[in-house]
């Protein structure tokens, strides 16, 4: 009989936990609790602390020789130099676009000392002390360069998207090559992509415009 009371008293203290088992089961709860704050504090503390002296927070002005002229921004470091002309000059330089923003494309193309360039690839802080060469620094409607003439005499262009940087890739390398074959413009237009398919007429403008010679 004693035995059976005790083994239904065990059998009890199995399922409902003692005071002392309550206590040591909040205790290893309070302190990890504790841990956790310690973890926390240090995260915060860590986030505030710069990780390195060099980084930059912020913005910064940044003076950029656009078309010849010199135009001032105040731009996050980090900005690129097609976010930039596009978004934060005043007027607006908008005739690189902005489409894949990866630099496969071309639709983005400037010219950076002379030679074509991905914009959406170049820092706005890189870009300062380059002379940069937009779409509409090759010439104006009033008074269109020899590209610009070839490409709206012979309908190179559908929607226009990918213009600018085909305008702009193709005005550079006549600079070097006055004559080229249509291989050779096929080879220096193989960083620009046209979507709607316009090649034919955009070499046969390229042809043109090395006939037509500077304008």
């Amino acid at each position: 009989m004693k035995k059976s009371r005790e083994a239904k008293d065990d059998q009890q203290n199995s399922h409902d936990p003692s005071r002392r088992r309550f206590l040591k089961g909040v205790g290893i709860a309070g302190a990890g609790a504790a841990v956790i704050d310690k973890l926390w504090i240090e995260a915060e503390a860590n986030e505030e602390q710069p990780t390195s002296p060099g980084i930059l927070k912020g913005t910064v002005a940044v003076v950029l020789d656009v078309n010849g002229e010199k135009r001032t921004v105040q731009v996050e470091p980090r900005t690129t130099l097609l976010n930039t002309l596009r978004n934060h000059l005043d007027p607006a330089i908008t005739g690189p676009k902005l489409v894949c923003d990866m630099g496969t494309c071309g639709a983005c193309t400037v010219l950076l000392d002379g030679k074509p360039g991905y914009s959406c690839l170049v820092l706005a802080v890189d870009a300062a002390n380059r002379k940069i060469t937009t779409v509409e620094g090759l010439g104006s409607p009033e008074n269109p360069n020899a590209v610009q003439t070839a490409f709206v005499e012979n309908d190179g262009l559908m929607c226009g998207f990918c213009t600018p940087g085909f305008v702009t890739t193709i005005s550079a390398y006549l600079k070097k090559n006055s004559n080229p074959t249509l291989a050779e413009v096929r080879e220096a237009c193989k960083g620009n992509f046209c979507r709607c398919g316009t090649y034919p007429r955009v070499f046969e403008a390229a042809l043109a415009a090395a006939k037509a010679g500077p304008r």
